[in-house]
């Protein structure tokens, strides 16, 4: 006699249905996809670096400036960090939006300097936590001392260049308008010391384009010495376009470079309404912006020198400049 096994008991001789699967197996052998990447899995700890990182970007700005050259443009906000960093930025007299001081700090001269100038200036201070101020610099070493700095409003290239024209027509500035455009320039203290010799000799304004040229951040600020306050940096969307209309407007554009078409000492546009172009160091200025200058002039330099630093041959040229101009 068969046993029947338990009672309600149900033994199964076959895996799945016995007709068919309507599909379904077909379906699962056709798996689930590639593996997302580690940082688009929510619960994965690389996917929650990511949210943090974005929200970090967010709050200090957002990325890039994608304005076009007629239109004002602002440089993501910064922080100085550090407490040498942040001493020599308040005492160069750069832009401050609030010093940020960690509660309890162990004090010494320089936090003590940095509240007396801040203090001095109006700039808020505000106690924030250790964890706080880590947050908001992205790790970098504070040591309790962050001072944040606004965007850089920069100037309208074209409207700078036509208000400067008007005020020389109508003699309210004594000298033909003179302007330093930068081509490919990257480093921001090359950027603060050509606006400081701009400012040192009587230069009107700087004009850098939007893309892969460096733009008025903290560093150019403290090299620029607090000129930058003084010589207006203007933005433009495209270095070329902003050349050709500036030589429609009557101004000669010069360009420095190694191979130029007169030396700096024969130069005979000093009185002219100019605007200097100067390149980097290793590539110097790119093709179609030398084509589109009217003179490219050379610095004579002894030969075993292969080229000048950007801002220092800026600054020699502003003063052959100069002294034309005043002689």
């Amino acid at each position: 006699m068969a046993s029947h096994g338990r009672p309600g008991a149900v033994r199964k001789l076959k895996k799945g249905p016995t007709i068919g699967t309507g599909g379904h197996g077909r379906k699962s052998l056709e798996g689930k996809g590639p593996t997302p990447r580690a940082e688009d899995r929510p619960y994965h700890k690389a996917y929650k670096n990511k949210e943090l990182a974005e929200r970090s970007e967010a709050k200090r700005g957002g990325g890039k400036n994608a304005g076009t050259g007629r239109t004002k443009g602002k440089a993501a906000e910064e922080a100085v960090t550090g407490r040498n960093s942040v001493v020599e930025a308040l005492r160069a007299g750069i832009p401050a939006k609030a010093l940020h001081v960690a509660i309890r700090i162990e004090m010494d001269d320089r936090v003590r300097d940095s509240l007396k100038m801040a203090a001095e200036r109006g700039i808020p201070v505000m106690e924030t936590g250790k964890a706080e101020l880590d947050r908001m610099t992205d790790g970098a070493v504070h040591q309790g001392l962050m001072l944040q700095i606004p965007p850089y409003e920069y100037a309208d290239a074209l409207d700078l260049v036509d208000e400067t024209i008007e005020r020389y027509r109508r003699g309210h500035i004594g000298n033909a308008p003179l302007f330093v455009a930068l081509d490919g320039i990257t480093d921001p203290r090359n950027l603060g010391a050509i606006i400081r010799s701009a400012s040192a000799f009587s230069s009107h304004g700087v004009i850098v384009p939007e893309r892969r040229s460096v733009g008025v951040t903290a560093s150019a600020w403290k090299t620029s010495a607090g000129a930058a306050v003084r010589v207006p940096v203007a933005r433009v969307g495209n270095l070329n376009s902003a050349l050709k209309s500036l030589k429609e407007k009557g101004i000669f554009v010069l360009g420095l470079d190694g191979d130029g078409d007169v030396s700096l000492p024969e130069l005979t546009l000093g009185r002219d309404p100019i605007c200097i172009v100067v390149g980097s160091e290793g590539k110097g200025l790119s093709r179609l912006v030398r084509e589109n200058c009217d003179q490219i002039v050379s610095i004579p330099i002894d030969s075993a020198m292969e080229s000048l630093n950007a801002s220092m041959a800026v600054g020699i040229t502003l003063y052959e400049v100069s002294r034309q101009r005043s002689s």
